[in-house]
Parts: structure tokens; C-alpha cells; sequence
């Protein structure tokens, strides 16, 4: 295993609130079982553990199922806890099920909790026992303490009433900031993709922002709305699957109206023919005349190419945001904000682990660099090369099945440990060097000062 401990767990969220009512209550109900409940959150951290046996608990203090500690599949292999959140579906794990040794001693039953009004994943309840006790009710009793908490949330919800939530989601869409020292670190690439934005959008001119998907085109857009009008509402209305398109027109259409809005439509190339239609009349009656002031819209899409035939008609600008590849110098920047926007505090990076990050091609671009990024500051302070995920090693253009990836994440975590050698990974694998060498072709794996 790889524990990770974050040192804090939130008290305050909801789920944590009524989760742990929840709990209590079974517990109760559990007093002489050798069983303990416990909360996670959505990415396996521990939140909140309950139980009164002595025994269970210094067992699994030993392992770091507790508190404050990340028990997703990518810290301790599989799992009850992590196969829910990984699969949203309630899962059983006994004992030699467990991918970790130090787990087998235990039966292990979780079920997600999905957030009553939006529908996301919002962690999981985990009931665990011995191995050789009996499990064929502990399941059972996962799903109907996910459920209670679920209910429960939404009661406790300030007024809002469960719906089915379209795919495309809306939401409020804050830009991030960075302090004045990191914006002037950012590169020429997205600055003069933002000041062109910044001019167009004051010019009250329709903008749409093109680029490859994750490269930041409804940040950068919220971004130069909010320079030039900082106090503006700015939704981002990302296109759905196209039976869910008629209900997401009907949820943030009306906002259009309201001049201290701004709607961002992201991905509109997605966009059946009759819903991009229905799309232009409804920015048609919207739009502003010569010298009305800014655009209640922005469209993002690929490329121009991609909008819609309906919805090219209406934009005046084309704005394109450069690929992560292409802005190697933003790299840094982007993953020490986002790092210590997760861990509350600084974070550096190692000279190895930033040409470990700049040498990568980003093939998700930003979006993939914030998933990395979050994944290696759970771990460390100062990240290293071997904080980092094996996909950072990988050519990312080889698809690979879970066995593959498991194998893959391996024998990147053998060799980028401080200090090793092939030879001394081969050892640990338990392969031979020339096995080493042609699983490290085979996955296209590159790893700093080894060519």
C-alpha cells in the first residue's frame, strides 16, 4: 500500500454531517459487531470512523484506514471503498479479494453516495470486518446507510428539490486567479490569447473560443469577461448527450435575459442539428446591436470548423487557446497553483519531477495536468519524480487494458524510486533486465536520465 495522509479531513460538508448521523445510528443498532463504519469522500479519503471494538480498530490503525488517510484503488489497491467510488455501483471485497496483503484479514462492503441534487459522486460509506465473519448482510447495510445519507443531505439541502440532472451541467464558473508573480510567468501564448479575447468581447463582438479539449477555453473565456466586468455573473453551460438537450435549453435559457449574466455554451460541435437551431434563434434574440455593450454569450468548440452550421453565422471572432504542449513555460506555473490550491499551503517540485512534467505531450492538456497534479500533492510537500503517475512516463498515444496499466504503474513506481537502478527494479519485479527493457518499449515508458 501507499498510504496518504492529508493531515485534515472537512468536518463541516454536508456529507460528513449527515453521513456521520447516519452512522451513529447503525452503530447503535451494531453495538456488540465487530464492524466499522466509515465516510470517504469522492477521491477514497477517510473522513469519519466508527467503532466500539478495540481490536478492529488498532488492526486497521496498523493498515491506515483511518482518518485523514487516502484509501482510493490507486493507494491500496482493490478494495470495497475504492471499487465504489471507482465504478459508482456497491461493491464487496473479502478477503484474499484484496490486491494488498495487509487487507486479506478483512471483508470489506461500501456503497457510493450520490449527491440528491446534482447527481455527482459524493463519497462512499465503507462497512469493515473480519474476514471470517459473516458478510452476507454487510452489503445490504452499506446501500441502505448510503441511501439514508443521500436523503438525508437533500433534507438538509437549503431548499433545493432532487431533480435529474441533465448531463451537461450548469454551473457557476469562477476563473482562476493567480497573484500578480504568476500571471507575469505565464507564457505569450495564453496571454495574447486572453488580451485578444479581452479586445473582441469589449468590442461587444460574439467570440468563440477554439481549441483541444482540457486546454482551458471556458476559463480563458470566463477569464476576459470577468476583466472586463469583475462583479458579472458567468455560467458555463456544457453540452449534453442529446436526449438530455431539450430539459438543459429549458434550465439556463432564461438566464440570457438578465444583463448581469454571462453563459459560456462549451462543446456547442456536439450539438444536434435541431438543438443548434434552436440555439441561434434564442442567441438571435439576445444579441446585442453596434455599441449595446458585451455579448450575453461565448461559444467554445474545438475548432471553427466545429460549430455548428446553425451557429458559425453568428460569431465575429475566433479566438484559439494553444494546446499545453505548445506552452511548455505554463507548465510550472499552472501545477504550483493548482498544488497549493489543494494542499493549502506551497508546494515545490523537484528539478527532475519539472522535466519529468515538461517533457510529457499533455494530450488532455490542462485538465490532465490538474488530475496529476492533485494526485502527487496528496502525497508529498515536495514532489518528486516518484509522486508522479506512470502516465507521466508513458506514450500517451498507447491504449492500455487495467492489467496492462497496473503492470505499466509498477514498474514506473519501482524505477523512479530514489536511488534504484534496473537492475535493483528488475529484483523487485521480480523480472529480468531484459524483461524490464522491453516492457519499458512495449509501454513506451521514458524516465528522466534514462533516455
Amino acid at each position: 500500500m501507499r498510504p496518504v495522509f492529508t493531515g485534515s479531513v472537512d468536518s463541516g460538508s454536508l456529507l460528513f454531517e449527515c453521513g456521520s448521523e447516519v452512522l451513529r445510528g447503525l452503530q447503535t443498532t451494531l453495538a456488540n459487531e465487530p464492524i466499522s463504519l466509515m465516510i470517504t469522500d469522492s477521491d477514497g479519503l477517510v473522513l469519519s470512523r466508527l467503532c466500539h471494538d478495540t481490536d478492529i480498530n488498532r488492526s486497521l490503525d496498523r493498515v491506515h484506514l483511518a482518518p485523514g488517510f487516502y484509501f482510493a484503488e490507486r493507494n491500496a489497491g482493490t478494495n470495497g471503498l475504492g471499487l465504489a467510488l471507482a465504478d459508482r455501483a456497491p461493491s464487496l471485497v473479502r478477503a484474499q479479494e484484496h490486491f494488498c496483503t495487509g487487507l486479506r484479514g478483512y471483508t470489506c462492503a461500501a456503497a457510493p453516495v450520490l449527491d440528491p441534487v446534482t447527481g455527482g459522486l459524493a463519497g462512499s460509506v465503507n462497512l469493515t470486518t473480519w474476514s471470517d465473519s459473516s458478510s452476507e448482510l454487510l452489503l445490504a447495510l452499506a446501500q441502505a446507510a448510503a441511501g439514508n445519507t443521500a436523503a438525508l443531505m437533500l433534507a438538509r439541502s437549503a431548499g433545493h428539490t432532487a431533480r435529474p440532472a441533465p448531463r451537461g451541467e450548469v454551473f457557476r464558473v469562477y476563473a482562476d486567479r493567480f497573484d500578480d508573480d504568476a500571471a507575469r510567468r505565464l507564457s505569450p501564448g495564453w496571454t495574447a490569447a486572453v488580451s485578444e479575447a479581452i479586445d473582441a468581447l469589449g468590442q461587444g463582438r460574439v467570440v468563440a473560443v477554439v481549441g483541444e479539449p482540457g486546454a482551458g477555453k471556458t476559463a480563458l473565456a470566463s477569464l476576459a469577461r470577468r476583466e472586463l466586468r469583475a462583479r458579472q455573473r458567468v455560467l458555463s453551460a456544457r453540452c449534453p448527450a442529446a436526449e438530455d438537450v431539450e430539459a438543459w435549453l429549458e434550465l439556463w435559457t432564461p438566464e440570457l435575459g438578465k444583463d448581469s449574466t454571462c453563459v459560456i455554451v462549451s462543446g456547442v460541435g456536439g450539438l444536434p442539428a435541431w438543438a443548434a437551431g434552436e440555439l441561434a434563434r434564442v442567441f438571435t434574440s439576445v444579441r446585442r446591436g453596434p455599441g449595446e455593450g458585451l455579448q450575453p454569450f461565448v461559444l467554445t468548440a474545438q475548432s471553427y470548423d466545429a460549430l455548428p452550421e446553425a451557429l458559425s453565422p453568428l460569431v465575429d471572432t475566433v479566438v484559439e487557446v494553444p494546446p499545453l504542449r505548445a506552452r511548455p513555460d505554463d507548465i510550472l506555473p499552472l501545477a504550483e497553483w493548482f498544488a497549493r490550491a489543494d494542499r493549502r499551503r506551497p508546494v515545490t517540485f523537484t528539478p527532475a519531477a519539472v522535466r519529468a512534467l515538461r517533457a510529457y505531450d499533455w494530450p488532455e492538456n490542462v485538465k490532465q495536468l490538474r488530475r496529476v497534479v492533485h494526485e502527487a500533492a496528496t502525497r508529498a510537500e515536495v514532489i518528486d519524480v516518484h509522486h508522479l503517475p506512470a502516465e507521466v512516463f508513458t506514450d500517451a498515444r498507447r491504449p492500455l487494458n487495467r492489467l496492462q496499466a497496473l503492470e505499466r504503474d509498477e514498474i514506473v513506481r519501482c524505477l523512479t524510486e530514489p536511488g534504484t537502478t534496473v537492475a535493483k527494479a528488475a529484483a523487485q519485479l521480480g523480472m529480468g533486465r531484459a524483461t524490464v527493457y522491453r516492457k519499458l518499449a512495449q509501454y513506451g515508458i521514458t524516465l528522466p536520465g534514462r533516455g
